[in-house]
């Protein structure tokens, strides 16, 4: 039940428990006891709404940021990654191969503000040997979600 349940959360988290006890044929006690395990183990750790931020008023800057770092001693990468996650404007940090060692999806008000977070904050920090910096132009799919559905021509076609 446990791997089923996740994977209906994951694409729809406000999903009534109601229809997740149908969904799963348990009793909404049951799926509401596994929620609550679930959320006690850390294995849920949120839940969290998708906008596509381009069909509002308010202007933000996405950005993902390559950083080659030095590990620490007996710490690894896990030391750098908690000072960087701890800034309130990144939205993630993962630990990856390649060239690089980490990636920071960051956002911002500005390209100006993700600039001055790369040159203040992050090539300040003792191990950090160098950064990229990409900008996201536009979000096609992100979560699972396509974001650029494109809608079908309903018109009615005419012919002479």
């Amino acid at each position: 039940m446990r791997e089923e349940l996740l994977s209906i959360l994951e694409r729809n988290s406000r999903i009534p428990f109601d229809e997740l006890a149908v969904l799963l044929g348990k009793s909404e006690e049951e799926v509401m006891n596994e929620l609550n395990a679930l959320e006690a183990e850390g294995v849920i750790c949120g839940y969290h709404t998708l906008i596509d931020w381009e069909k509002t008023s308010l202007e933000k800057v996405n950005a993902l940021i390559e950083v080659r770092v030095t590990p620490q001693r007996g710490q690894g990468f896990d030391k750098i990654a908690e000072r960087i996650y701890n800034y309130p404007e990144v939205r993630a940090v993962y630990l990856i191969s390649g060239g690089y060692d980490l990636l920071i999806t960051l956002e911002e008000k500005s390209l100006k503000e993700i600039s001055r977070f790369v040159t203040e904050k992050l090539s300040t920090l003792d191990s950090v040997l160098s950064t990229a910096t990409h900008f996201i132009l536009k979000k096609y799919k992100d979560h699972g979600t396509i974001l650029d559905k494109k809608h079908a021509d309903e018109r009615e076609i005419i012919t002479p």
